[in-house]
C-alpha cells in the first residue's frame, strides 16, 4: 500500500480515560516514534487511577514505551466508569493540557467507542485541540465496537511483539481479564497489518485531515 509520509513529529499529546488505554491503543506507535525521534516530547493525560497502583503501572509503562523521550504524565483520580459525571473536570484537564503543549499530533480514544469514559474523552478532545490532527486509537475489549479505521501505521519488524510483551509486563493488575493477553493484541495488529499490506499495524480513525500538495 502506498504511503504518505508525515513530516517531522517531535511533540505529541496522548490522552486516555484509564491507565493502559494509551499503551493498548498505540503502544507500537509510541515505540516507533521514540526510536525515530530523539528526545520526543510526550505530553500524556490519564483521567483515572491517580494515587493507586494503576498510576505506578502507567508511569513505568510509558517510560518503557517511550525510551529516550521526555514524558510528562498527569494522572487524575476520576472514578472508573463515571467520567460523564465529571464533565467539567475532564474539560478543565484537557484545557490545561492544551495550554502546556503544541503537539504535531494528538492521540486519544475514538468517538464510537462503546465505553462511556472513552467516548466522552473523544468528544471533548477537539473542543480544546481545535486546529490539530487528532487520531483516535482503538482499544480491544469485550464490546463489539471494533471500528472501521481509515488510517494505518505499519509497525517495524518486532515492534508488535515488543508492545504485547511490555503490556503484559507493566500492567499485571489487568492480567485477570480474558482479553488482556499477547494473542489478542497480536491478533488485532495482524489484522490491521493485512489491511495495509504489512505484517503488523496499528490503526486509527481520523475525522478530518488537511492535506497540502507541493510547496506554498
Amino acid at each position: 500500500m502506498r504511503e504518505l509520509l508525515a513530516g517531522g513529529v517531535d511533540e505529541i499529546a496522548v490522552v486516555g480515560a484509564h491507565c493502559d488505554d494509551i499503551a493498548i491503543g498505540m503502544g507500537g506507535t509510541l515505540l516507533s516514534l521514540s526510536a525515530d525521534t530523539p528526545r520526543l516530547q510526550v505530553h500524556a493525560l490519564v483521567l483515572s487511577g491517580g494515587g493507586s497502583e494503576r498510576e505506578s503501572e502507567e508511569r513505568a509503562a510509558l517510560d518503557a514505551f517511550c525510551p529516550g523521550a521526555v514524558v510528562r504524565l498527569t494522572v487524575l483520580d476520576i472514578p472508573d466508569g463515571r467520567t460523564p459525571a465529571y464533565w467539567q473536570q475532564v474539560k478543565a484537564a484537557l484545557h490545561g493540557l492544551r495550554q502546556t503543549c503544541e503537539p504535531s499530533v494528538v492521540f486519544g480514544p475514538q468517538r464510537r467507542d462503546a465505553h462511556q469514559d472513552h467516548r466522552l474523552l473523544a468528544e471533548l478532545l477537539p473542543t480544546e485541540f481545535r486546529d490539530h490532527l487528532i487520531l483516535g486509537y482503538e482499544i480491544l475489549k469485550w464490546e463489539t465496537d471494533t471500528p472501521r479505521p481509515n488510517l494505518f501505521h505499519p509497525l517495524p519488524h518486532g515492534v508488535a511483539e515488543k508492545k504485547a510483551q511490555l503490556l503484559g509486563k507493566h500492567y499485571p493488575s489487568q492480567a485477570m481479564h480474558d482479553w488482556f493477553d499477547e494473542e489478542a493484541f497480536l491478533g488485532l495488529s495482524r489484522i490491521r497489518g493485512v489491511q495495509c499490506r504489512s505484517r503488523h499495524a496499528e490503526a486509527f480513525t481520523a475525522e478530518k485531515i488537511s492535506l497540502g500538495f507541493g510547496g506554498r
